[in-house]
């Protein structure tokens, strides 16, 4: 019998990614979570890009992107604003619109036999930000569209149809 050293696990640094097959481990059997932008120019039009990757593949949706092991709310917001909308922007400066569950039948890795389960934390940014500058690592496109655009168009996914629909009811209950 050979002696074998065992490596004791290594828990990830904050912002570090999984390997692959770790990955899809935590996938399969539990939620992830994650924080979306959703951008608001001063016009009101939100920002969605068409996504690249699996889950929702083809759809447009708001940026976003999710908590990795061991980093903060902050540090995540702060790197996913640099990520996925070219500069970094505080946590502090955005509105919390509440917690969202997110169901999809596939997985970003593509493998068979299970989805992905998000619980999503929706914040509200209000920028300007010129298309050209935005990241193309997670969206081929981008577009700025209106409330309704947005909820109406077919290829929105429902789950950023969700964030509008929730202001738009909070703003018809207040009166506004």
């Amino acid at each position: 019998m050979t002696n074998r050293t065992r490596r004791a696990p290594v828990e990830p640094k904050p912002g570090a990614w999984l390997a692959p097959d770790d990955f899809a481990h935590v996938v399969r059997l539990t939620p992830l979570v994650a924080i979306d932008l959703i951008v608001r120019r001063p016009d009101g039009r939100v920002l969605v890009g068409r996504r690249k990757h699996e889950p929702a593949r083809g759809t447009w949706f708001v940026p976003g992107g999710r908590i990795t092991k061991n980093e903060t709310m902050a540090a995540a917001f702060r790197r996913l604003t640099r990520e996925e909308l070219g500069a970094e922007h505080q946590i502090a400066r955005a509105r919390f619109l509440g917690a969202y569950e997110h169901f999809y039948r596939t997985n970003r890795l593509r493998r068979p036999g299970f989805g992905t389960h998000y619980i999503t934390l929706g914040y509200e940014l209000k920028l300007s930000l010129p298309n050209a500058t935005l990241p193309q690592a997670q969206h081929d496109e981008y577009a700025w569209m209106t409330p309704a655009q947005l909820l109406r168009a077919p290829d929105v996914h429902a789950n950023t149809k969700r964030y509008l629909r929730r202001k738009t009811n909070q703003s018809r209950r207040a009166g506004g």
